[in-house]
């Protein structure tokens, strides 16, 4: 009997020793869980300690290592941000409390709004969604908002199929009907399928810029024209601005609405369901449709707006995710405009230097230069018996975290390939070492692939028997035994 079971053994159900904590447990404690429990143990703090920080230590994150997730932008956030989210000036702020009484929160929104508007070339935000998809919907319900005013036969949506994946979804909850347009041998929007598309009944076309496998829009310029011309609008998803930053401005390029994940271009955190925010700008034309209350500037006092005509309503309560905002806040006054154009060049000059390396012995899916990410493949290892996810698994024993693998947006026609993104955060020498690791499984493979078919075999938790996995599911928290 290990020491844990000792500790447990004779105790019944949430026996603290005081019947005071056994009346709070039974309170707070859902019944199903207080069921599932059979005791609950008395441990010393140090022991309880020990136990959660051995689990943590399992944990990998970014700042324990190297995260080249393509299409997430899992860069670092700097420590600054986190205690300027914690500040006790912030927090101790309600959201109920009058206007007055937090002249300060709303400054920080104010001018976290004007420098989303000059590095967006969009003349009005709204602060209130709380993440990418959020942000999405919000641009989509305003879009069709507009056109029910305007021209209310505009019932479609045109989405390329190297969208961002949430796109076809939010366009559909909004009301739209989606209609992929598929992507030319260059891995931009086909015009020739655009231009039979685009009729009078598309309200809008939904573009990622760069795009979901990290290709810039070479037709960018074209497609505003023609959408434009045609009465549509553009949408942008932003999910990819880290690439673009002090570079080129989506509104100077002809966008009508765009949303911005802060969690991704603006150094906040990402994963874990939260938290999150994804403002959405617009153009003036746009600006009355925006959610309300819209954080504005009257003779030097800062405001909640209410008055817009034609609002799509609350998207969210109060000022948005507010500890989110600051984080972003504080992150672009310290990058500054210089900071945040070298951000953008980092970004890029990462993501091709990694392209160059990996390219010999990972063909890249475009033979053209990348943005942010690059996609490579993998295909021609299946020779030797070994996969992409083989790969993928390999990875993990040099240190690092797998890239993103079999994303469904990948061409169609470039098999077994992986996205991978340094972002801007990664310097040459944990790139250096990441591409190391990936050019000595290249040789593993061929050399002995039996290493491969096997790993991880250094990870806490080691290769899943997939096949049993997919035959002897388990869909409910109890075990077969009930337990």
């Amino acid at each position: 009997m290990t020491l844990f079971e000792k500790s447990v053994a004779g105790r019944s159900a949430f026996s603290f020793g005081f019947e005071e904590d056994r009346a709070v447990a039974e309170r707070y404690i859902p019944e199903f869980a207080r069921a599932a429990v059979k005791s609950l143990p008395q441990v010393a703090e140090l022991d309880l300690v020990r136990h959660f920080t051995n689990l943590a230590t399992m944990n990998y994150s970014v700042d324990t290592g190297f995260y080249p997730l393509g299409s997430c932008t899992m860069k670092y956030n700097p420590k600054i941000n986190e205690r300027m989210a914690a500040d006790p000036r912030l927090t101790a702020r309600h959201p109920l409390d009058d206007a007055a009484g937090n002249q300060g929160i709303l400054q920080m929104e104010f001018e976290l709004k004007e420098s989303l508007q000059e590095i967006t070339g969009m003349d009005d935000f709204t602060l209130q969604p709380a993440c990418g998809a959020h942000g999405e919907l919000t641009g989509m319900l305003i879009i069709h908002a507009y056109m029910r005013d305007h021209d209310a036969k505009r019932t479609k949506v045109l989405i390329p199929d190297s969208a961002h994946g949430t796109n076809p979804a939010s366009a559909s909850m909004a009301g739209f009907q989606v209609v992929t347009v598929p992507s030319n041998e260059r891995g931009g929007v086909d015009m020739d399928a655009l231009d039979k598309l685009m009729d009078d009944t598309v309200a809008a076309i939904m573009l990622t810029n760069p795009n979901t496998v990290g290709l810039f829009e070479e037709n960018i310029t074209r497609i505003a024209e023609l959408v434009h011309a045609r009465g549509g609008l553009l949408y942008y998803d932003g999910a990819n601005l880290n690439a673009l930053m002090g570079l080129i401005r989506p509104g100077d390029l002809g966008f009508d609405v765009v949303h911005l994940n802060l969690h991704k271009t603006f150094a906040t955190p990402h994963g874990g369901g939260g938290p999150g925010a994804a403002p959405v700008g617009v153009k003036k034309f746009l600006a009355d449709y925006l959610p309300i209350p819209v954080v504005v500037c009257r003779g030097g006092q800062y405001a909640l707006d209410e008055n817009r005509p034609h609002t799509i309503g609350r998207m969210s309560g109060f000022y948005g995710n507010t500890a989110v905002l600051a984080r972003a806040y504080v992150y672009i006054k310290m990058m500054g405009r210089d900071g945040l154009l070298a951000t953008s060049r980092a970004a890029v000059i990462n993501a091709n230097y990694v392209k160059a390396l990996l390219s010999p012995y990972f063909p890249p899916a475009y033979d053209r230069p990348v943005m942010h990410e690059t996609v490579l493949s993998a295909k021609g290892y299946d020779k030797y018996g070994v996969t992409l996810l083989d790969i993928a698994k390999r990875l993990m024993d040099y240190g690092y975290h797998p890239p993103t693998i079999y994303f469904p947006h990948f061409p169609p026609y470039a098999e077994e390939v992986m996205m991978v993104e340094p972002t801007e955060s990664e310097s040459k020498e944990t790139m250096d070492s990441f591409c190391d690791a990936l050019i000595k499984i290249s040789q593993e493979a061929k050399e002995n692939p039996d290493l491969l078919l096997s790993a991880p075999h250094d990870t806490v938790v080691t290769r899943v028997n997939e096949t049993y996995a997919a035959r002897h599911l388990i869909t409910s928290h109890r075990d077969k035994k009930g337990t």
